[in-house]
């Protein structure tokens, strides 16, 4: 009998949205207008990350539900990244849509509507996802409404099952508070010496021991995650949660941890012009995934992580290829 192929695919399980891009010089005029570049761009942190890895060369699927409105568009365009779009399109809602305001230095501020995104559930998951896939990886923005946590946990549960890694992105700080810090812990990592600290507002349904998972939230998740000041601390505290914990530090790199202690650093590429950081840390996670499910060692995927978030910070929108408007 031959040998059965090892998988290798990537799984994403996320958001996917219509991002409105304004690039604006000024500060925003209360009460009247200010003067900006208003761009309309694929984005959706879940695709975001699922387009920068096909781009990067994994074998990426993408699972997410759409709208209506641009939802056959959203299609093509995961397709046309290289990914392999597994996308419902919701007959009722609109896709979700982010209002993106972008300074001067590129930092932007997010106004937000999950419309269809906010639909995902059980409903939408086949176990045939999981067919020649090595890592499952998830938006934290599927967990902060009832029916992607409950499809999270069935991922999650299954992927265990198949000795599939895991790995999670906390997506938002924001939603992160809403949701409860301690909650988040409790429905993603898995039963370790450390219980949770409080119980989940929701209970989540028995779960047996699990391999180790993957953390990869940037600075002020991981810091109101932990509970820590000190972004070493916090990848510290974090990888004896989870197993792994690889903390995006935007400008000033990345750091991994594992098993409680810092296992590898890396600093960003040559300082490069910031156009737009929509999507800088989907992109970071793509590289370090797509580094990882290659083979390569943390030091290196580190890097790969932060070239990538780089390139992301050097254009407009989310993806690593710009598409044409859907209207």
């Amino acid at each position: 009998m031959p040998a059965r192929t090892p998988a290798t695919g990537l799984l994403v399980i996320g958001d996917v949205v219509t991002d409105v891009v304004a690039l604006h010089r000024r500060p925003v005029a209360t009460g009247t207008d200010t003067h900006a570049e208003i761009s309309l761009r694929p984005g959706g942190s879940g695709a975001n990350t699922a387009s920068w890895a096909a781009h990067l060369g994994a074998d990426t699927r993408f699972l997410g539900r759409a709208g209506y409105d641009t939802g056959e568009w959203h299609v093509n365009e995961l397709a046309r990244a290289g990914v392999r779009p597994h996308v419902r399109i919701d007959p009722e809602l609109p896709t979700a849509i982010v209002i993106a305001m972008v300074d001067g230095s590129g930092e932007r501020s997010m106004l937000t509507n999950r419309g269809a995104g906010g639909r995902i559930g059980p409903a939408d998951w086949n176990p045939s996802l999981l067919d020649g896939v090595a890592r499952l990886h998830l938006s934290g923005y599927i967990l902060f409404a009832p029916p992607g946590l409950e499809l999270a946990r069935l991922a999650m549960r299954q992927a265990a099952e198949r000795g599939v890694a895991v790995s999670v992105d906390p997506a938002s700080a924001g939603f992160l508070r809403e949701f409860g810090p301690d909650r988040f812990l409790a429905e993603t990592a898995p039963l370790t010496t450390a219980p949770p600290m409080t119980a989940p507002a929701v209970p989540a349904p028995p779960m047996t021991a699990a391999p180790g998972r993957t953390v990869i939230p940037n600075l002020e998740e991981a810091l109101l995650l932990s509970g820590e000041t000190d972004p070493r601390a916090a990848a510290e505290v974090l990888s004896a949660r989870y197993g792994t914990a690889v903390v995006k530090l935007g400008p000033d790199g990345a750091l991994l941890a594992r098993g409680g202690r810092i296992v590898a650093t890396a600093a960003p590429p040559a300082a490069a012009s910031v156009v737009d950081s929509t999507g800088a840390g989907d992109a970071f996670a793509a590289g370090f995934l797509a580094g990882s499910l290659a083979g390569i060692g943390p030091r290196e995927a580190l890097r790969r992580g932060c070239e990538a978030g780089s390139a992301a910070v050097a254009q407009v929108g989310g993806r690593p290829t710009l598409g044409a408007l859907p209207y």
